[in-house]
């Protein structure tokens, strides 16, 4: 049976691999061996599967980070393991994923961040949050500024323009960009906890 469940999770793995704009409702039935009526009796048009596939891309994402946040011993531990989940999931995302949602459907990936709650930002916070109690960041950190610079850093280590992917690997981009500036946030005992934890950010695609 072909559910609206099974057309959100079909599509979501085309427009991942193949990108937004290739992909047609033609395409996706053709995938799910059933009929354009079938899709259009769940969704009106493809933008509004498109919009409901980045919720539920968006719902992956959070709880994935959160598990991993979850079950780590202290804030550099979830940290890097974050970041291998980061590197590893943009390597498994085509880059128009996100390119075409932004250049073809203006607004819609805003609109999918905005009705999700930008929770990158907020699990950001919370740790910042949970290293400063347990005194692995300085006391007079900025969490709002912490927070909102290390996503900016984030989308930094992804701009293929300003770091060609062939001269910038991510370890070099993470040690040159992302590390140093946790290394400023960190007490000294932040800073014996972040050598010992250092191997969790390399990572190498």
């Amino acid at each position: 049976m072909i559910t609206r469940e099974l057309i959100i999770e079909t599509a979501t793995k085309l427009f991942v691999t193949y990108g937004v704009k290739v992909i047609t409702i033609g395409r996706i039935v053709k995938e799910l061996h059933t009929s354009k009526r079938t899709i259009y009796s769940h969704f009106p048009d493809k933008i509004s599967l498109l919009r409901a596939c980045l919720d539920v891309y968006q719902a992956k994402v959070r709880a994935e980070n959160e598990a991993i946040i979850e079950s780590s011993d202290n804030v550099i531990e979830a940290l890097g393991l974050l970041h291998q989940k980061i590197v590893h999931r943009d390597f498994q995302v085509n880059p128009n994923f996100f390119s075409d949602v932004i250049h073809y459907y203006p607004g819609v990936l805003n609109e999918s961040y905005d009705s999700n709650g930008n929770f990158a930002h907020e699990q950001l916070i919370i740790m910042a949050g949970w290293g400063m109690e347990e005194g692995i960041f300085v006391e007079d950190m900025d969490i709002e500024v912490v927070g909102k610079t290390v996503m900016a850093m984030l989308k930094l280590l992804k701009d293929n323009r300003q770091f060609p992917v062939n001269e910038f690997s991510k370890e070099r981009l993470t040690f040159g960009i992302l590390v140093p500036y946790l290394r400023g946030l960190c007490t000294p005992k932040g800073l014996e906890l972040l050598q010992k934890q250092e191997e969790l950010f390399r990572v190498s695609i």
